[in-house]
C-alpha cells in the first residue's frame, strides 16, 4: 500500500512543520474488580486539566482538537518526506541532518537514526510488534510527528492537510480515576493518544469498632523475644502460674503448641471451667462426658499448633467475685501478651454452665480484647457487669450451644432474654458504621428428640457472627444427637468441638 508523501518544507511559502500539534484522544472504559461497568467516574487527566464522566456502559473519552499555529523557519529548503509500506522516503536541497526517532504508544523509543541528504530507511529495522508508532522527524528547528501503525503493513494516520494527530505529553502526566465507594487510582501515561481498560477496587468499610473477616494477624509485645515468666510447677499437659490480683493470688495454666515459635502470632483460647470443677481439669483430665479431652474438645483439633491454651481457677470453684475475676482476666491477657508471642486481634473464651456465665459477662466487657466467645448452657442469671457495662454498645461474636431440655440454666430464659441481648449489638453496621438492632430475628430451633440444629442468624454484621445450637438433652456440654446420655452412648460422640472449632476459625 502506497501513502503518498507530504511536503516537509514548501520554498514557496518558507514555512515549516506545525509549530504546536496538540490533538490528542484519551479514551477508555472503567468497571469494578467483577467486570461491571461504573457510571459516573471522573476521569482527570492531571497536567491537562481536563476531566470527562463514564457513561452507563462506562466509558469515556477525553479529547482536545489540534491547534494550527505554524511558524516559520528561516533558511529552510525544500524537502519532501513520506512512508510507502514500511519504508521512510526523505529528500532535501539542504546539508543539514535530519534526525528520525520512533516511540511505541506507551512514549518509549524503540528506533533512532541520523540521515543525510535523501534516501530511503526501513522503520521495520526499529519496529518488531503490531501496534501503533511514533515517528518523530527534526531538520534543524523544524519538527514534524508522524503516526503509523504495524499491522503487517504500514500506513500513516494524518489529516487530511497532512498533520499528525499527537501531542507530546507532559513529564509526570497521569490520569486520575474517581467514582464513590471505589479506591482512587492513577495510571501514568506515556502518550496522550491511548485507549485504557481500567478495573477499580471497592474501598474496603472503614470500621468503628472490630477487624476485617481474616485480618492480618496483630503480634504482641512478646513476639520474638522468650518468655520471663516463673512457672510454680509443671502438670500435664501444661504449666501453672500465679499472678497477683488485688490482695489474691489467683492461679492459671498454659499449654504451648509443642512446635511454639515466639516469631508467629498464635492465636489464644481461655477454658472457663464450671461449677464444682477447676482450672486443672480443662488441661488434663480422664475422659468423659464432661471432659472429653483438654480445653473443651479443642485442643486436639489444632492440628498445626496454632494455638495457646489458657485455664483460669475460680476461686473457691465459682466465678462470683465480680470485678476481680474480670481483673484476673484482664492481667493474665496482659501477661501473655508480653511473654508469648499472640495474636491479639484472635482470643477466644469458651466455658460451660457457670463457665458460660463468666464467658457471658466477659465477652460484654472486654470486646475490645476478646474477638469471639463459645457457651455451653449460657444461663441470663448470675451474670456480674462493671457499672454503666451492661448498656456498652459494642458486639461480639457468640455460639452457644443449649440443651431444651436443661434443668438448671433455663433454654427459655437463655433464648428470650441472654440472646436478644447480644443482638442487639450485632446487627449490620449502617451509613454512619453504626451496629443496628438485629433482636426481633429468631433462631430455627430443634423438634423432637433426635439431631440437633444450629441456626446463623442473618440480620447481623458479618464481623460478629451469632451461631446458636439446641439439642434435645439437658444440662451437659457434650451435645449428641440421640438427647439425654443413652445406654450404648460415649463420649467421643459429641459433634460440639468440631462446630466451635469452625466458628473460631472463621475469623
Amino acid at each position: 500500500m502506497t501513502i503518498k508523501g507530504f511536503s516537509l518544507f514548501t520554498a514557496a511559502c518558507l514555512f515549516a512543520f506545525c509549530g504546536t500539534v496538540s490533538a490528542y484522544t484519551v479514551s477508555g472504559t472503567v468497571s469494578d474488580d467483577q467486570g461491571k461497568a461504573i457510571k459516573g467516574a471522573t476521569a482527570s487527566l492531571l497536567k491537562e486539566g481536563k476531566t470527562a464522566t463514564t457513561d452507563d456502559q462506562g466509558k469515556f473519552t477525553i479529547h482536545e482538537d489540534e491547534e494550527t499555529g505554524i511558524r516559520p523557519v528561516t533558511g529552510a529548503t525544500a524537502g519532501y518526506i513520506g512512508i510507502s509500506n514500511g519504508i521512510l522516503s526523505y529528500a532535501q536541497s539542504g546539508s543539514k541532518p535530519v534526525e528520525v526517532m520512533i516511540f511505541n504508544s506507551l512514549g518509549n523509543r524503540v528506533f533512532a537514526q541520523t540521515l543525510y541528504g535523501a534516501g530511503q530507511v526501513d522503520l521495520t529495522s526499529g519496529v518488531k510488534a503490531k501496534g501503533t508508532y511514533f515517528a518523530k522527524v527534526t531538520l534543524g528547528s523544524a519538527t514534524q510527528t508522524l503516526r503509523f501503525n504495524a499491522n503487517g503493513s504500514y500506513t500513516n494516520s494524518l489529516d487530511s492537510e497532512g498533520r499528525a494527530l499527537l501531542k507530546q505529553v507532559q513529564q509526570g502526566e497521569s490520569i486520575r480515576f474517581v467514582a464513590e465507594g471505589f479506591d482512587t487510582l492513577t495510571v501514568p501515561l506515556g502518550t496522550l493518544d491511548t485507549t485504557l481498560d481500567v478495573k477499580l477496587t471497592k474501598t474496603a468499610p472503614q470500621f468503628k469498632f472490630g477487624y476485617a473477616l481474616g485480618n492480618d494477624p496483630t503480634p504482641s509485645k512478646g513476639c520474638g523475644s522468650n518468655s520471663k515468666l516463673q512457672k510454680v510447677k509443671s502438670v500435664e499437659n501444661g504449666d501453672q502460674f500465679q499472678i497477683r490480683v488485688g490482695s489474691d493470688n489467683r492461679t492459671y495454666f498454659v499449654t504451648l503448641p509443642k512446635n511454639y515459635d515466639n516469631k508467629k502470632p498464635h492465636k489464644v483460647l481461655f477454658a472457663l471451667h464450671c461449677y464444682g470443677s477447676k482450672g486443672e481439669d480443662f488441661v488434663h483430665h480422664d475422659p468423659d462426658y464432661d471432659h472429653p479431652t483438654p480445653y473443651y474438645g479443642q485442643q486436639v483439633l489444632d492440628k498445626n499448633g496454632d494455638y495457646i491454651f489458657v485455664s483460669l481457677d475460680a476461686i473457691g470453684g465459682l466465678w462470683s467475685k465480680g470485678q476481680a475475676d474480670h481483673d484476673f482476666f484482664a492481667q493474665t491477657l496482659t501477661t501473655l501478651n508480653e511473654n508469648y508471642c499472640i495474636d491479639t486481634s484472635r482470643v477466644f473464651i469458651t466455658g460451660f454452665s457457670y463457665g458460660a456465665m463468666f464467658s457471658y459477662s466477659l465477652m460484654q466487657d472486654m470486646q475490645s480484647r476478646v474477638r469471639a466467645a463459645a457457651t455451653y448452657a449460657v444461663a441470663d442469671y448470675n451474670i456480674w457487669l462493671p457499672e454503666g457495662n451492661a448498656m456498652k454498645n459494642l458486639p461480639i461474636a457468640w455460639m452457644n450451644v443449649h440443651g431444651v431440655n436443661d434443668d438448671r440454666c433455663d433454654y427459655n430464659r437463655a433464648k428470650n432474654s441472654a440472646l436478644p441481648r447480644i443482638l442487639k449489638r450485632n446487627g449490620k453496621a449502617d451509613a454512619n458504621g453504626d451496629f443496628t438492632d438485629a433482636s426481633s430475628e429468631k433462631p430455627q430451633e430443634i423438634s423432637g428428640n433426635t439431631g440437633h440444629v444450629c441456626y446463623d442468624f442473618k440480620k447481623v454484621d458479618e464481623r460478629f457472627p451469632v451461631k446458636w445450637c439446641s439439642w434435645p438433652g439437658n444440662h451437659q456440654w457434650t451435645a449428641h444427637d440421640t438427647g439425654n446420655m443413652s445406654i450404648g452412648w460415649n463420649w467421643e460422640q459429641t459433634w460440639v468441638p468440631e462446630e466451635v472449632h469452625k466458628f473460631f476459625e472463621q475469623f
